[in-house]
């Protein structure tokens, strides 16, 4: 719990509804969206303006209280869970939509702005902000920023990098850091945005963010290809993009996952085939149709078992809905789902899957695949029981090899979920020793004391766990 005194002043900041350290509030922060990690806070804030998160800051700061900076906790890579304790500093209540500036495609929010809110706002009025990650209906923006979350749409539209132009953030001290802006150009001194961008709030918390939109694309259409073969399905991703093909969404699903998604969403799935491709092109209407018919195509010479283009916009929300609960339906299983984000060159896709498979076998486990194979992003996810400590081990393991697997066929370790604890003892591996050194060079800059978010990214354990003190 929070001493008196620490009470006292933040309560003096936010008032006293927005300070709670009682069992109930630290124990609902405790944890995120990844499984089997937990550790209790000493306190919960809720600030509501930048002034308001100077001054928890500067308390923070001046009484060595470690701050989580803490949006839905919808991450994947336990990057909120309060291992050193201290203040959970939850910006939901800063969501305001700011601006959408048309005249300069750009638009400004507080970090607690709903990503879908975001995505309807922006396109009521003919624009588009492509990143859209599975979580978007609950997950915030600033979360998003943190992670530098991809999405559905990464292949052709990148991720949260490629639209964050300018960025309000406070630093461990409390003061204000302010980065780019409203440029299409800008070289003045190193880029700050991109660093913050991704940094999972140990570098400084961000409290206004300004992105690029584009124009709505004029048409879209999804198609579906199912193979009897797994491979021949993982060979004709890259097939499709070496025909100079970017498809907005290109989506790999093994049979497992097929199966358990036809079962929960029940929309005619095929649960005999080995792998299905799920693809999405948008753009002007001649383009879309010429690369469909093209795409079409591709995955017929590829021994495609049948090849279907959705005939109305309900089949197409439809396909696309089925993709985004894969999650949810394999969540329903067991009473742990662990997924995880392996990436890999488009072109080794095929060997990745491979080596999922194998590792599968080796360690008996339940894992199916999907993902973002388009850009190489594979989520293998494992159903499991946290309760069942043998199994656990098994799992770590099998996910270790599936990480060093990433890694020689020339991926990384994660592709989207971020570092945060879960992943921190791997990043050594991608990084190699000297990038480990100037990570944790940046980090002493930003913040000295190590109040920001501590014990992510660069933690030594190897295992999963639940910590609750």
């Amino acid at each position: 719990m929070l001493s008196s005194e620490v009470k006292r002043e933040l309560q003096a900041v936010v008032g006293p509804d927005d300070v709670r350290d009682d069992p109930e509030s630290r124990l609902a922060y405790s944890y995120d969206a990844t499984p089997m990690y937990q550790a209790m806070p000493d306190g919960v804030v809720f600030p509501e303006s930048t002034e308001e998160v100077q001054a928890i800051m500067k308390i923070a700061s001046r009484h060595r209280i470690p701050i989580v900076g803490r949006g839905s906790g919808s991450n994947l890579s336990a990057g909120t869970v309060p291992v050193g304790g201290g203040l959970v500093m939850v910006m939901t209540k800063m969501n305001r939509l700011i601006e959408i500036d048309q005249d300069n495609l750009t638009a400004t929010f507080q970090p607690g702005l709903i990503t879908k809110q975001l995505h309807e706002a922006v396109e009521r009025i003919g624009l588009f902000y492509p990143p859209d990650p599975g979580s978007m209906h609950v997950s915030t923006l600033g979360g998003n920023i943190a992670e530098c979350a991809g999405g559905l749409r990464g292949l052709k539209y990148g991720t949260t990098k490629d639209y964050v132009i300018g960025l309000e953030a406070v630093l461990p001290s409390g003061d204000i850091l302010r980065t780019g802006g409203k440029l299409t150009k800008d070289v003045a001194g190193y880029d700050l945005t991109k660093l913050l961008v991704g940094s999972e709030g140990t570098l400084a918390i961000i409290t206004e963010a300004t992105v690029k939109l584009l124009p709505l694309p004029e048409d879209r259409r999804v198609m579906v290809a199912h193979f009897t073969d797994l491979y021949a399905a993982a060979r004709t991703v890259s097939q499709i993009i070496a025909e100079r093909i970017i498809p907005c969404t290109l989506e790999f699903l093994d049979q497992g996952t097929i199966r358990v998604i036809e079962d929960y969403a029940k929309i005619g799935l095929p649960a005999d085939m080995a792998a299905i491709l799920l693809i999405e092109q948008d753009g002007p209407t001649s383009v879309v149709e010429r690369d469909i018919e093209r795409i079409a195509e591709i995955c017929r010479q590829a021994k495609a078992a049948h090849v279907q283009v959705a005939q109305s916009r309900e089949e197409e929300v439809q396909l696309m809905s089925a993709r985004r609960s894969a999650l949810s339906a394999l969540a329903r299983l067991r009473p742990t789902t662990i997924l995880e984000d392996a990436t890999v060159p488009r072109a080794a896709i095929a060997p990745m899957v491979e080596q999922i498979n194998r590792i599968k076998e080796k360690y008996g486990l339940q894992i199916c695949t999907f993902g973002h194979a388009g850009d190489g992003n594979l989520h293998p996810t494992c159903m499991t029981d946290a309760r069942d400590r043998e199994e656990i081990e098994r799992v770590e393991k099998a996910f270790e090899e599936i990480f060093d697997a990433a890694i020689r066929l020339g991926g990384t370790i994660t592709g989207e979920h971020g570092v945060g604890l879960a992943k921190a003892p791997f990043l050594e591996w991608k990084v190699g020793k000297s990038g480990i050194e100037v990570m944790k060079g940046i980090k002493r800059a930003f913040d000295p004391d190590g109040l920001l978010n501590p014990g992510k990214m660069f933690s030594k354990e190897t295992r999963r766990r639940v910590v609750i003190t």
